[in-house]
């Protein structure tokens, strides 16, 4: 029995060895896209494991340098000001304005058997969002967004694991930022001459 070898002398001498040596490939195909809404421009909003508690309403923003953590999920922790440590560059939030975080602080997120630290910018605004998720979450798991198949997958244990999005969600924090809004003035009757 011969064994064909175009890379690696180890490779010939060992195929197993070789089998094991091989990369992870992680893509998206057309049967990723099951079970969603077709077509979308949804948000990609997934539920993690944060500071040892499951949280919903997660979004994955890969256009993000960091990772932006709301009131909502900061009260819910029971997270004191003197549990940040300061964090002192502004931030623009998705309305062009400048935000002045309250600190950051360092959390564990879990996925699967999979454990990142990461480091939250506490920000006091309103978001239907609990979190942001960004790069620096996505390169510490290895792992690859797509907003069109709602999917996050990653490598862990020699296998390729994914985390499913939820349009509903998406929908309803859409819902919940567009009745936030402030509503149009409109003129008084004596504006308008009446």
């Amino acid at each position: 029995m011969s064994v064909a070898c175009s890379s690696t002398i180890d490779a010939c001498q060992n195929p197993k060895r070789a089998k094991v040596a091989a990369q992870l490939v992680i893509g998206f195909s057309d049967e990723d896209k099951m079970g969603t809404i077709q077509p979308h421009d949804d948000a990609l909003v997934i539920t993690l494991r944060i500071g040892g508690y499951d949280v919903k309403r997660v979004m994955v923003d890969q256009g993000s340098a960091v990772e932006i953590m709301y009131p909502d999920l900061y009260k819910g922790l029971g997270l004191k000001p003197q549990d940040l440590t300061p964090y002192d560059s502004p931030l623009v939030n998705f309305e062009g304005r400048v935000v002045t975080p309250k600190g950051q602080i360092r959390l564990s997120v879990q996925t699967g058997s999979e454990v990142v630290e990461v480091d939250f910018i506490v920000v006091d605004v309103y978001s239907p969002y609990m979190v942001i998720v960004a790069r620096p979450w996505l390169h510490a798991l290895a792992a690859v967004s797509s907003t069109l198949h709602q999917k996050v997958k990653y490598p862990s244990e020699g296998q390729v694991y994914e985390i499913r999005g939820d349009q509903s969600i998406v929908r309803r924090c859409l819902v919940a930022a567009i009745q936030r809004e402030p509503e149009i003035e409109h003129p008084s009757r004596a504006e308008k001459g009446l």
